[in-house]
């Protein structure tokens, strides 16, 4: 979205390569997300969100044109009978999510963002089992509603008596809403066109590209807009070079490396990295209840993938 608080999981073919490049790729790419989450706050004040976001999938869809661009035109035709799903799902899990990322930066930390973008992979479990009928197991549901207590965690800044009122900050709400956006869109990849998985991955930059401009509207309509700073440029022109396309490329190779079963293990990295760049990059304060929601975050993450049906010894 995340993702992004935005990492497909793309399916392919296992090639012969190396075992060790591919858990590189995977930590280089989760380390690149997890930056995203920095990104995101040192852009608060240097360039607006929705232009932020505009301009991200613009300066992918660039690097993907000089890149790929064989590739695309070989195989492009083969996505206009599944025009209809690609545009939602570019919309909601590119475009939706990282709006939505961006605009939560500017009322919530680094440190937060990055541990509430790590529940993804429990979110598309506790999807798949809700809308597809996916077998789930009872240590899968404790590992759902450890995580879900992560979230929180979070959300009250471990204080409790701020659930009574609803009292959460507006950010930490946005960030669980793109969430559940990317996690939409992490369900319906199960359906996507046969085709290579970087024309997909265009062809959502694409959608996302164009479906960001009437927010981008919306935002000079209502007086929120500015211009990018010196800065602002910067970080637009790195969100959508690493966060937006090497990532997804070493994720991509990784993936056609060692499978997306294996590959998919290595998206928990992010609410680690993320925090932890936070930190030493931002200066932001770990806080207790960072580390508790951390901690819960993740292992019910793991809960849920090491004991589902199946994995019980």
């Amino acid at each position: 979205m995340r993702t992004g608080s935005s990492s497909p999981s793309f399916s392919g073919a296992v090639a012969p390569r190396p075992q060790g490049r591919a858990y590189l790729l995977l930590v280089l790419a989760t380390l690149t997300w997890g930056a995203n989450a920095v990104a995101a706050r040192l852009a608060v004040g240097e360039v607006s969100p929705m232009m932020l976001t505009f301009s991200r999938w613009i300066v992918c869809c660039l690097a993907l044109a000089l890149s790929s661009r064989r590739e695309i035109s070989t195989h492009w035709r083969a996505l206009r009978p599944s025009w209809r799903s690609i545009a939602l799902m570019g919309t909601l899990g590119f475009t939706g999510f990282n709006a939505l990322f961006y605009a939560a930066a500017h009322h919530t930390t680094a440190i937060n963002i990055a541990i509430i973008q790590g529940t993804i992979p429990v979110l598309v479990l506790l999807g798949g089992f809700i809308f597809f009928g996916s077998r789930i197991g009872l240590l899968q549901i404790v590992g759902v509603l450890v995580t879900l207590t992560g979230i929180v965690v979070v959300a009250s800044r471990g204080q409790f008596a701020l659930l009574a009122g609803l009292a959460f900050n507006i950010g930490d709400l946005w960030i669980v809403l793109a969430c559940l956006l990317y996690a939409g869109y992490a369900l319906a990849l199960r359906n996507r066109p046969a085709v290579p998985a970087i024309v997909f991955f265009a062809a959502m930059a694409a959608v996302a590209a164009l479906t960001s401009v009437p927010l981008v509207v919306a935002e000079i309509v209502t007086g929120h807009f500015f211009m990018p700073t010196a800065t602002g440029v910067a970080l637009i022109i790195f969100i959508g070079l690493l966060p937006s396309f090497v990532s997804q490329i070493f994720f991509i190779q990784a993936v056609e490396a060692i499978g997306p079963a294996r590959a998919g293990l290595f998206l928990n990295l992010v609410p680690i990295f993320g925090p932890l760049l936070a930190v030493l990059v931002l200066g932001e304060p770990l806080s207790a209840y960072h580390a508790l929601a951390l901690a819960l975050v993740l292992g019910g993450i793991y809960i849920a993938e090491s004991f589902g049906p199946g994995k019980q010894r």
